[in-house]
């Protein structure tokens, strides 16, 4: 039996093949960190269109982080108040 270039077998050439599903678990807890903390600051901000989307739609948590930097500015250092004289 010739093997096709395209046929891999058992070869586990994927992570999440290798050691019975194991690699998986460390992109899941990835994905499900992201979309929970996308859909906490949605939300509590009111952005009833953005959770909708973040519940149906997954993307390993690339959608989210671009939601968490550009519209909710996590990284942005909080503003401070300035100090009274007294």
């Amino acid at each position: 039996m010739t093997m096709m270039p395209w046929n891999f077998g058992s070869a586990g050439l994927l992570p999440f093949e290798r050691f019975g599903g194991i690699g998986l678990v460390p992109l899941l807890l990835w994905s499900l960190i992201w979309a929970g903390l996308a859909l906490w600051h949605a939300a509590r901000r009111g952005d009833k269109w953005w959770f909708i989307i973040f519940l149906f739609v997954h993307t390993l948590g690339i959608l989210e982080i671009l939601y968490l930097v550009f519209v909710v500015r996590i990284l942005e250092q909080p503003k401070t108040s300035p100090k009274k004289r007294t």
